[in-house]
């Protein structure tokens, strides 16, 4: 009969099984990461920064993020997006344009053209890292400017000979400027401005009257 008994020296040199890594942070981590790029901008941000934020050790994230722009990278890719299912349907553009006028995510619109500012650098090193980062952060926004556009065009508010897409960058692009080039902050009353005045009329449609009210 063949001896199975395994010696201490065997024992010692059979292969471990590593600890299962602790995935159930990372939402927190990353969120942590995001706040300080908003804040700090990629250059002057720091790993032990984001610790400190996500009251997490520092020797966690190096194993889990070998580097900064790993970082930066798993955080943007974890942002959420719009839903255009979620799109109002009032019967009117101005109405539905109004109507997805949120607070909330007018903030969170701000917030993430701070993150996209602060990954300058980081966009230039990487025109794929760039591309993913604009799908994320820019272009739900626009997006969801064409689907209530093209509703318009459906239904024969709009002419169908307009440039939708053109058009569907008006607000993004003026937010973007408020925002970032004269340091600004967007809200709610801006945005229904920049509906009334400005996107409405490009659209052959008359100004708005500038009501908060969901009309």
């Amino acid at each position: 009969m063949t001896d199975t008994t395994l010696s201490a020296e065997d024992v010692d040199s059979a292969p471990k099984l590593g600890r299962k890594r602790d995935h159930s942070r990372d939402p927190e981590i990353l969120q942590a990461a995001l706040d300080v790029l908003a804040e700090k901008g990629y250059e002057r941000m720091t790993v032990d920064m984001v610790a400190t934020r996500a009251r997490a050790g520092k020797a966690t994230l190096y194993r889990r993020w070998p580097s900064k722009a790993e970082l930066v990278i798993d955080a943007v890719a974890c942002m959420k997006s719009a839903h255009p299912a979620d799109l109002p349907d009032t019967g009117t553009l101005r109405g539905d344009l109004v109507a997805n006028i949120k607070t909330p995510a007018v903030k969170d619109g701000e917030r993430k053209l701070r993150i996209m500012a602060g990954m300058v650098s980081l966009m230039s090193e990487s025109p794929e890292f760039a591309d993913a980062a604009r799908a994320v952060i820019v272009e739900p926004r626009a997006a969801a400017l064409r689907m209530l556009i093209v509703r318009a065009i459906d239904r024969g508010e709009v002419s169908p000979d307009v440039d939708v897409s053109l058009l569907a960058q008006l607000i993004p692009s003026m937010t973007a400027y408020q925002t970032l080039m004269l340091g600004k902050a967007v809200d709610r009353q801006y945005i229904i401005t920049l509906v009334d005045e400005i996107l409405l009329p490009a659209l052959g449609l008359p100004s708005g009257d500038g009501t908060t009210a969901g009309s």
